[in-house]
């Protein structure tokens, strides 16, 4: 089994892509499934640590960094979006790609820079300022295009951790 480098990440090697891979909720019976699935992606046995997740009954949450020779991001948002029942974000770090899923909303990939900030290309803006008809409809085609959508139902689940380590602080 592998272990974590000095940095913290998962991977073979100390160079390369790094990324972060965040499962905000998934069913108990898929749990070893998702865990042979990254491992057959990242290429290294992973175990990985799972919580409660106290926002959907019956489901767990987990994170996980890594770092590969090259982006393996979308390999691992396909893999994951193949189970219909999971809410999960995974990035690059440092900028590239962004990927976001929820069993209601689907699949949401974005281009970030360094400090996470999506980038809106000239052709997205193109298009959404072409199948728009007022400034109502401009707004909903930008709102899709940086997945505003993702981000309201992502962020009660993101907000889990946070209240752990407040309580725990507070201890």
């Amino acid at each position: 089994m592998k272990e974590l480098d000095q940095a913290g990440y998962l991977g073979q090697n100390r160079g390369g892509v790094s990324g972060l891979l965040v499962i905000h909720s998934a069913p108990s019976a898929l749990r070893t499934h998702i865990e042979w699935g990254i491992q057959s992606i990242l290429g290294t046995q992973t175990t990985l640590t799972w919580k409660s997740q106290p926002m959907s009954a019956g489901t767990f949450r987990t994170t996980i960094a890594f770092r590969t020779t090259h982006s393996v991001t979308s390999k691992l948002a396909s893999a994951l979006r193949s189970w219909h029942y999971l809410r999960f974000e995974v990035s690059d770090d440092g900028g590239g790609n962004l990927y976001r899923s929820t069993p209601e909303l689907g699949m949401h990939r974005a281009t970030t820079d360094e400090l996470g900030n999506i980038l809106v290309s000239e052709s997205q803006i193109f298009n959404a300022m072409e199948g728009s008809f007022d400034e109502e409809s401009l707004r909903l085609a930008l709102s899709k295009v940086l997945g505003t959508a993702w981000e309201e139902e992502l962020e009660p689940f993101r907000g889990i951790e946070l209240k752990e380590v407040l309580r725990l602080k507070a201890i």
